[in-house]
């Protein structure tokens, strides 16, 4: 009998371990991801407040290419610039969520990055 690793408990450890060393804040907030076989989710949080400042997704009904793929998370890495930079928002900590930077995780980086977010 093969015995396979747990890999989404691994993550959600790695992201635990992560989560204990970043914080948000209003001025300089969290980018969260969160990525699905379907979908890429990205949202700006401050965790004093514990409130979401903004958010983009590929499930969103303005979205309507396939967004499991690269170009679909670089796509809202820059809306999502784009709808920070409305709120005067430059400055973010980057969270991976726990996942590899490597793929759609690191072209939604590299969209946030061209439309105007530095981290």
């Amino acid at each position: 009998m093969v015995n396979r690793p747990n890999t989404a408990k691994a993550r959600q450890a790695r992201h635990k371990r992560v989560r204990r060393k970043i914080s948000g804040t209003a001025a300089c907030p969290r980018l969260n991801v969160y990525r699905s076989l379907k979908h890429i989710y990205a949202q700006l949080i401050d965790d004093e407040k514990g409130v979401t400042l903004c958010s983009a997704s590929t499930a969103e009904k303005s979205f309507e290419e396939y967004g499991g793929n690269v170009e679909a998370a670089k796509k809202v890495g820059k809306l999502l610039a784009e709808r920070a930079a409305e709120k005067n928002i430059t400055d973010v900590v980057f969270d991976r969520g726990g996942y590899i930077y490597h793929g759609r995780v690191q072209g939604l980086a590299e969209g946030a990055r061209e439309g105007g977010l530095k981290f």
